[in-house]
């Protein structure tokens, strides 16, 4: 039986193999285990987890940063998708973010993903083409001597 919940420090670990098989990897940085532990230090209820078991079978980042809403990391195991996994994190993330007081939520979606576009679609988002993103790489702080 399939439940959504907030992800736990324990399943950090199996969250980035999770991403490594069942995620959207090219033209993006890899996911790092300090990323994902110092984002659920932030804001422990920001990653979504789909489970059967102890099997994680999706995930989304409901990020939200006080203003605006934003998306991230919907993914859901090759051998689960098409049965409504998708559309429930994405339901599970606008309910947090309605519970936040957030109108307005953003996906980051690669152009180049056309099986993500549909679940996107179906559920109420489109491109916004008259907004480009742009990004910078941040270098690590240097250490102290």
């Amino acid at each position: 039986m399939m439940i959504l919940r907030a992800a736990r420090a324990a399943e950090l670990p199996a969250t980035l193999a999770f991403w490594q098989v069942a995620a959207e990897n090219d033209s993006r940085p890899a996911d790092t285990s300090a990323a994902i532990e110092a984002l659920h230090r932030r804001d422990p209820g920001a990653l979504i987890v789909a489970v059967d078991g102890d099997e994680i079978i999706g995930t989304v980042i409901a990020g939200w940063d006080g203003w605006r809403c934003h998306l991230y990391r919907l993914a859901v195991a090759p051998s689960r998708r098409r049965e409504g996994i998708g559309g429930r994190l994405i339901a599970a993330a606008e309910d947090r973010f309605r519970s936040f007081g957030g109108t307005r939520s953003d996906a980051m979606v690669l152009d180049a993903n056309q099986r993500a576009h549909g679940i996107w679609a179906a559920h109420g988002y489109s491109p916004q083409p008259e907004w480009s993103r742009w990004v910078k790489a941040l270098p690590a702080p240097e250490t102290p001597r």
